[in-house]
């Protein structure tokens, strides 16, 4: 048996715990120094932006495309291992656009995702307008929507819940409030940790912006998200079609039941401002958000690599014992099944 410490326990780490639960040769020990979710996890909307993005080819196409495919499979199948019902949204995105340059960015986008077998729509102000009523074309000066109906939301903190709880039932053991002070490295990685020492054969790190005090090679620097969530008396637009509407990087995310989620704020220094601009252009998108309730507000730090491309998923000098799988920036919840798969591939090689 190989025994696998994973230090951290947002959405990566518990992907990968659960990953790695299946395989009969690992014996898998879960680490995080407070409660799982409990970091950006908690924070993030969870949407889903691959086939909506523009990357269309090598690795960050790969990773998005990879766990949109294992999204379809995984829900299901913790689900049913679980008990826990994860809100996971299927009804797609539709971003909004003034820009005449986007608008033909849009529709090279469409002709490669069409060659790759998936879906994108470009709609114009009049279809905008009969699919979803409650968007304001008018004052936004909108002139195109691009829809992609593949394209996903889960609640982060109930997904990882329920990735904990089906890796706890696959054996793997969970110590939270639990602090990893220090990493040793060599034949027999060593955590030092506030419960005493542990002795491993193999370690991956996934502890967001703590990773850097443990993979000190990499530089993982926080960037704070904010988001807030809204009640209305009853849904905007049509209750049958109720899509998750983004632009000009503000995402109105709805729950069911006239409730919504805003964000998320892209800040390097906390400022209470920003949240209250992302609720006042998210109104300008959508005027029926004026009288909406402020139920809760709330931000987390994001990891952001410093001068290289998010995710890092690396091992420490070219050893497998020592995996890093941090630094996802904006796409932790996007991008943490195909982590989990790197991670196992590497842990496997």
């Amino acid at each position: 048996m190989t025994h696998v410490a994973v230090i951290g326990c947002g959405v990566v780490g518990a992907a990968i715990a659960y990953e790695l639960s299946k395989i009969d040769q690992f014996t898998i020990t879960l680490l995080d120094q407070n409660t799982p979710a409990s970091g950006a996890t908690g924070a993030a909307l969870g949407i889903m932006m691959a086939v909506i993005s523009h990357k269309v080819k090598g690795r960050a196409w790969q990773l998005r495309h990879t766990s949109l495919q294992r999204y379809e499979s995984l829900i299901p199948e913790l689900e049913t291992l679980t008990g826990i019902t994860i809100p996971y949204h299927r009804q797609g995105i539709v971003k909004l656009t003034t820009s005449p340059k986007e608008l033909a960015q849009w529709q090279e986008l469409v002709k490669i995702r069409s060659e790759q077998g998936l879906s994108l729509e470009i709609w114009d102000p009049l279809q905008i307008e009969h699919h979803c009523p409650h968007i304001n074309l008018d004052n936004n000066q909108i002139i195109a929507a691009l829809y992609s109906p593949q394209d996903r939301q889960v609640n982060p903190s109930i997904l990882t819940q329920a990735l904990v709880k089906a890796a706890a039932k696959n054996g793997v053991n969970c110590l939270f409030n639990v602090q990893v002070t220090d990493l040793i490295s060599g034949s027999s990685p060593q955590l030092h940790t506030s419960q005493g020492t542990i002795s491993v054969d193999k370690v991956v790190i996934a502890a967001g912006i703590g990773s850097t005090p443990l993979f000190k090679s990499v530089i993982i620097r926080p960037v704070l998200g904010q988001a807030m969530h809204l009640k209305l008396d009853q849904s905007l637009g049509k209750p049958e079609f109720q899509p998750i509407i983004t632009g000009n990087d503000v995402h109105i995310l709805p729950l069911g039941g006239g409730e919504y989620w805003l964000g998320a704020t892209v800040e390097f220094t906390p400022d209470p401002q920003q949240l209250v601009s992302v609720k006042a252009q998210a109104i300008a998108f959508c005027p029926g958000l004026a009288p909406a309730v402020t139920l809760s507000t709330w931000s987390g730090l994001r990891p952001r690599p410093d001068d290289r491309p998010a995710p890092v998923i690396e091992s420490f000098l070219g050893d497998n014992k020592i995996i890093l799988a941090s630094g996802h920036y904006r796409n932790g919840v996007m991008l943490a099944p195909a982590t989990a798969i790197a991670v196992l591939e590497r842990l496997t090689a």
